[in-house]
């Protein structure tokens, strides 16, 4: 997890970097006359974006490095490691669901609610999307796909 951190840390000092860089060169553009420029002062949308995208990578390098904290070095945080040693089980992947799918589709349903401001089709998609994900997390504990069944 050391990696992780470190690599979040550095995306976020780079994204802080270019919002005071990006707030500084929105602010000293002037109106020429040639109705290319912008005058009234600084940008604040880019720089607000930028900011909270670094506040975003603040927080998943905090996490990273608050777990890193408690687990043992992983072979690819050593630099002694070899990849013969992470070798093995990663974990269980399902080989074919149509759950993805289902999000994917309510949650288009949702944002075309949203963009339009149809509330009634905003709340549908959102139902839609609730119902999808608890199928897509009970997929393999209900129906054919229950790890007993195939015993």
């Amino acid at each position: 997890m050391r990696t992780e951190y470190k690599i979040f840390a550095a995306v976020a000092v780079f994204l802080f970097g270019a919002a005071a860089v990006y707030g500084v060169y929105t602010h000293n553009v002037v109106n020429d006359g040639s109705g290319q420029g912008y005058s009234g002062g600084m940008e604040w949308v880019g720089v607000v974006a930028l900011v909270l995208s670094g506040l975003l990578c603040t927080m998943c390098a905090g996490f990273f490095w608050f777990v890193a904290r408690r687990i043992d070095l992983r072979p690819e945080d050593r630099e002694d490691g070899e990849i013969a040693e992470g070798a093995g089980e990663v974990g269980f992947f399902s080989p074919g669901s149509y759950w993805p799918f289902g999000i994917a589709l309510s949650a288009s349903i949702a944002g075309i609610g949203l963009v339009f401001w149809m509330w009634w089709l905003l709340v549908f998609g959102l139902i839609c999307v609730v119902f999808t994900a608890c199928g897509m997390l009970f997929e393999y504990y209900s129906g054919t796909r229950h790890p007993e069944a195939h015993l």
